[in-house]
């Protein structure tokens, strides 16, 4: 599944809903009884939003009892029966305070087959979660999201990972409606009152989680690849924007049957984009369900990102179909085996698929978001404990994506690619339609090597935080020698200053800056040790390509030497020396003239995935380091650092440009629009726009990604209604997305109540609430925001309903703030809106907070002293 969160995540999208106080408990069923097979029939019913569920399911039962114990939710049962051998016993149901009910039997039944009958009915609700519906095009659809724990609200069953069996689906619908499940369909039957009735193909072995359904008019595109039938398919009228997406199916499913040992297992895929969706993608076996804009695009009007981001999704459910789907986690305390391996794993097909996106640039930024989520003192082990409802969907976060894909990413480069993958396949074959743990994982894996992976994973995954790594070095002899330690790395200079008797077995990797030698690793298992490389240079760069997932010392003189090139450095390099010094920098480690200085080498220095950082770093600096005094003269530095790179590149964009031109252009256009107010960059944004709205394939799709958000800052009444209308006319869901979330970034305070009063209007989709995130980090906005959340938290709640993610809006929304007056007021609001299992999601959104007060306190005035300088210096 992927997880979008706006702001706090690398995608797209911020999901968020609250949990009711009736659904926080939960806890593990008895294990005396289980499943072989579940044959489930469904007949929706528009009409009256409910649906008639049949069901029976196969049982085992290990010893003697008289009450059989399922998960179940939401529904009203109307006959329960249980069969054994020749015996039909009915059941009594009793529902319990823990998404569970007991069917009591008369009578005790012996260990041995039976089957449970069950007829019952439940609800299409419109909370995105169990079986919903979405609606679009004036009318309904049914559609299912099952993970983490919400298969109990469709049908009965024994909602576990652990407990496998196999599914007999059927789907009784209406005659011009079509139903998309796990199965191929191998019968169509007409029925009574208009109906027909649907039946799919049994299924292999799989987990509850992983079941789907989706019934309407739905239509696709097919295609085939190494003998699978592949489809995407959407609501009537957008199939045509999925052509793009099967052509990326076709490239990863290709790849992954090169990959793994064992070929895609499930004989068909269908890939559904719905109008409604919590997640950004859901792995169901053989049936992914998708947002319309995570799946569906406009080739010819789309962004590099736009591209990039589908065919990122796309690759990571699809890595799921072996690590998730064939091979499951035992328990939810080991969700991060399967998705962060997924983000892991979707860089490969894509980057092999399309080189010229430069993957491994991103692969660099996703293990530095990681390590910015891992170095709070409020954050957690990969593997967690979990077993009630808010605790097991607590663990779908950064932390169990991005760490865990930083840390397979740094362990494949100690092993080596082939050792690597020699593991995985090693570890899916042993495990195939069935389930194992983090030490199957990691025994597999030094199995396969014969190097000490069950040493270091461990250290990795069963403790918070992240190494930061430092090196003191000298040249003896024409080589360099030194010393390696160890300590965990906070954010926060009073942590780092405090002992932590923390250790990691961390597989360094460190070259000589500028030298001939190619670089060594080792591993650093003490708090010090010594290490030696070939050659000398201008420094030591302790993190190649910048695979390690640790942050790392970099002496300040080197970047302040005129010798010292970042183009001495890989471009993956770079990306990580930008990310490192923002860390150190907030860490107290380096000051904030140390970060200019490094901002200023990258003066002409093309590397987008360097250049995007570094516009972020400093969109950061300029929101809450500079005073409204400095703001000109800080404006000015952005103009002198920033533009050189922009004339270099090109400030128009050519049908010649490379994938790298073009992200590096807009990255530059939205960054001196906005930090630098550059009269030239929102020219060019608002002249961009106004093309684009009157011919979108006039321009350049990955510049106007930059620049509306430009236009809107600087944008009046006409152009905010201009794009309100924009929104009922848009040909595709990135279309529309440019025009939405552009509505939070307009400056008029009148404008912005208007999007915050319009967030909950039946216009905007539930999934689509996160645009309140946008008005809250708008300087602009934040105070109308804030206020706004709290007058109407209860019709953001109403709204929000129920979502495996959890109550995290507001948690996360008090993030944005930098000052005591409204850091006291997030704590107040919070501790009025507690919600059971999001206290760590609190504290930790608190200390981001203070942390962000203590670095304004601390390098406001260091900040404003470099600007006097640079300022003079300018003028001299």
């Amino acid at each position: 599944m992927i997880l979008q969160l706006e702001g706090l995540m690398k995608k797209s999208l911020f999901v968020f809903v609250l949990f009711l106080a009736t659904f926080s408990f939960a806890q593990r069923l008895p294990g005396n009884v289980v499943p072989d097979h579940y044959t489930l029939k469904f007949t929706p019913d528009f009409a009256s939003n409910t649906f008639i569920g049949e069901e029976t399911i196969d049982v085992r039962v290990l010893s003697t009892t008289k009450s059989i114990v399922l998960n179940a939710v939401e529904m009203e049962f109307k006959s329960v029966t249980v069969k054994v051998g020749e015996k039909e016993l009915t059941a009594t149901v009793e529902p319990n305070n823990n998404e569970t009910v007991t069917m009591e039997l008369p009578s005790e039944i012996t260990a041995g087959p039976a089957s449970i009958h069950v007829n019952y009915i439940g609800q299409l609700n419109d909370k995105l979660r169990g079986m919903y519906r979405s609606v679009a095009n004036n009318r309904k659809y049914v559609v299912t999201q099952f993970e983490a724990i919400d298969a109990r609200v469709a049908f009965p069953s024994f909602d576990e990972p652990a407990y496998k069996a196999t599914f007999d689906i059927t789907a009784v619908v209406d005659k011009d409606d079509t139903a998309i499940s796990n199965g191929r369909i191998v019968s169509d039957e007409l029925g009574p009152a208009g109906k027909h009735a649907i039946r799919f193909s049994t299924t292999p072995k799989m987990s509850t989680y992983l079941v789907a359904l989706t019934v309407g008019d739905w239509k696709c595109v097919s295609g085939e690849e190494d003998g699978i039938q592949l489809r995407v398919c959407s609501v009537p009228g957008k199939e045509q924007q999925g052509k793009f997406a099967l052509e990326a199916t076709k490239a990863i499913l290709h790849y992954y049957d090169q990959y793994f040992s064992i070929k895609y297992p499930y004989g068909k895929l269908d890939q559904i984009a719905v109008p409604d969706f919590e997640a950004g993608a859901m792995e169901n076996t053989a049936a992914i369900i998708y947002r319309e804009r995570d799946l569906l695009l406009d080739e010819s009007k789309s962004s590099v990102n736009d591209q990039k981001e589908v065919a990122s999704v796309i690759a990571h459910e699809m890595a799921h179909q072996w690590f998730g789907d064939l091979v499951t986690m035992k328990w939810w305390n080991d969700i991060w085996l399967n998705e962060g391996f997924a983000t892991w794993m979707e860089s490969k097909p894509v980057a092999a698929w399309k080189p010229e996106w430069q993957i491994s640039q991103d692969q660099v930024q996703t293990s530095a978001d990681a390590l910015d989520t891992d170095s709070v003192q409020n954050t957690r082990p990969i593997r967690q404990a979990a077993e009630a409802r808010h605790e097991i969907n607590s663990l779908f976060d950064g932390i169990a994506y991005g760490k865990t894909a930083a840390v397979l990413r740094m362990l494949e480069g100690y092993l080596g690619p082939d050792q690597f993958r020699k593991g995985v396949n090693s570890y899916i074959e042993a495990h195939q339609y069935s389930n194992a743990t983090a030490e199957d994982f990691w025994g597999a894996m030094t199995q396969a090597s014969g190097k000490p992976v069950d040493r270091i994973m461990p250290t990795f995954v069963t403790q918070p935080g992240a190494p930061y790594v430092s090196v003191q070095s000298k040249c003896v002899n024409g080589e360099t020698v030194g010393t390696i330690s160890q300590q965990r790395f906070y954010s926060s200079p009073k942590l780092m200053q405090q002992e932590n008797k923390q250790l990691w077995e961390v597989p360094v990797c460190a070259t000589a800056i500028g030298a001939d030698g190619k670089g060594q690793c080792e591993v650093l298992a003490a708090k010090e040790q010594p290490f030696k490389l070939k050659g000398c240079g201008s420094g030591v760069f302790p993190n190649i390509d910048g695979a390690g997932y640790y942050r790392y010392s970099f002496d300040p003189a080197v970047l302040a030497s005129a010798d010292f090139k970042v183009q001495q450095l890989t471009e993956e390099d770079q990306v990580s020396l930008v990310s490192n010094e923002g860390a150190l920098l907030a860490a107290g480690v380096h000051h904030i003239q140390d970060f200019m200085a490094m901002a200023e080498k990258f003066r002409g220095v093309e590397t987008y995935g360097a250049v995007s950082d570094l516009a972020a770093q400093v969109q950061f600096v300029r929101r809450y380091l500079v005073s409204d005094r400095d703001l000109p003269q800080f404006e000015a530095w952005v103009r002198g650092v920033f533009k050189p790179t922009l004339e270099r590149v090109g400030i128009e964009a050519s049908p010649s440009d490379s994938p790298k031109q073009r992200n590096t252009r807009a990255t530059l256009i939205g960054l001196l629009g906005d930090a630098g107010e550059d009269p030239d960059a929102i020219a060019v944004a608002k002249k961009t726009v106004a093309a684009y709205m009157q011919d979108p394939a006039s321009v350049d799709a990955t510049l106007v990604d930059a620049c509306f958000p430009v236009a809107a800052a600087h944008g009046d009444a006409a152009l905010y209604d201009a794009f309100v209308a924009k929104l009922k006319t848009a040909s595709s869901p990135q279309d529309y997305y440019l025009y939405f979330h552009a509505l939070a970034e307009f400056r008029d305070p009148a404008l912005l109540k208007r999007t915050l009063e319009w967030t909950l209007t039946p216009d905007v989709r539930n999934q689509d609430l996160g645009i309140m995130m946008g008005v809250l980090r708008n300087p602009a906005g934040q105070r109308l925001g804030w206020d706004f959340i709290q007058t109407r938290y209860a019709d953001i709640a109403t709204k929000a309903g129920q979502s495996i993610f959890g109550a995290q809006f507001a948690y996360y929304a008090v993030g944005v703030f930098c000052d005591a007056k409204s850091a006291k007021e997030a704590e107040a609001f919070l501790d009025a809106h507690k919600v059971t299992g999001l206290d760590r999601v609190g504290k930790k959104q608190m200390e981001r907070v203070n942390q962000c007060i203590d670095l304004r306190e601390r390098e406001g005035p260091n900040l404003a002293n470099y600007l006097a300088k640079s300022s003079a210096a300018g003028a001299n």
